[in-house]
């Protein structure tokens, strides 16, 4: 239970396997797929451009989402299409859990670190996709899909190309938990009985906590968050971004005034920088 034991883990991959066709427009077409996750089986969906390929990729972290609401490919509907229309092959995971996926059943007490798996097996699932270029391969989280992109890059550095992220939770797990675990007694109370409150086994936290292993990131990382987000504190990324530079790595950050969680009207500039980003880096 930690980002060493996560980075000395054996991934054997696996394939990356095309469903039903769920829609299909001018640009692109959306399938429902699966991947194996050790021995799990993973969930998502596939937007893969009309345009000649191999093409470059994206794994899509989404951010927190009650699982019992969650349905397939939901939570980053609107990056999906927009990196799908600029020729990127887009997987979007549903995580552990979520939609279709296999169950489980320790994943919360385990701090959810389940979910980063989930997306270390997705980049290694697109390299198996005829689609893709295996050696162009990118991951952008979102809110707690941040966190998800913080830990693959700690644990797994040189698994992809670059790293976006919008609105991320803290790099510090102490933090997370503190703002959102802990309200919620039960699940507070189970991982407190099977790993030890923040205070009582700090080595526990701090080895879950991707900001301590920044020295390990080899990957370029752009960070969005706006200046009016009530839901991740953009200081939060403040702290990551300095963190990454004492670190010595290629971090940029873009704030934007005025902006909620979501995010509104500088959406399509944030979107607009991350392709931007992402060429940069041979994406």
């Amino acid at each position: 239970m930690s980002l060493q034991a996560l980075s000395a883990k054996k991934y054997p991959g696996g394939t990356l396997r095309l469903g039903r066709v769920l829609a299909r427009n001018a640009a692109y077409t959306r399938y429902f797929v699966t991947y194996p996750s050790g021995s799990l089986t993973i969930s998502g969906i596939l937007n893969v451009p009309s345009t000649p390929g191999p093409h470059p990729a994206l794994v899509l972290n989404h951010g927190h989402i009650d699982p019992a609401i969650y349905t397939n490919g939901r939570g980053l509907m609107r990056e999906q299409d927009y990196l799908a229309r600029r020729g990127y092959v887009v997987l979007h995971t549903d995580y552990r859990n979520h939609a279709q996926s296999s169950k489980d059943p320790g994943n919360e007490v385990n701090v959810r670190l389940g979910y980063t798996e989930d997306a270390i097996n997705a980049v290694l699932a697109l390299r198996t996709s005829q689609y893709v270029d295996p050696n162009r391969i990118g991951m952008l989280g979102r809110s707690m899909g941040g966190g998800i992109t913080y830990n693959v890059l700690v644990a797994q550095p040189g698994l992809v190309k670059a790293a976006v992220v919008f609105a991320p939770v803290s790099s510090d797990a102490v933090d997370n938990f503190n703002r959102w675990t802990r309200p919620n007694t039960t699940v507070a109370n189970a991982i407190v009985r099977a790993h030890g409150a923040p205070n009582r086994n700090p080595t526990f936290w701090r080895n879950i906590s991707a900001v301590n292993f920044f020295d390990r990131v080899t990957e370029p990382v752009l960070i969005h968050h706006g200046s009016a987000d009530s839901t991740c504190p953009i200081a939060w990324s403040t702290e990551t971004l300095a963190a990454l530079k004492k670190a010595g790595k290629n971090a940029t950050m873009y704030t934007y005034p005025g902006e909620e969680h979501a995010f509104g009207p500088a959406w399509p500039t944030s979107m607009a920088r991350t392709v931007s980003f992402l060429k940069q880096q041979g994406l």
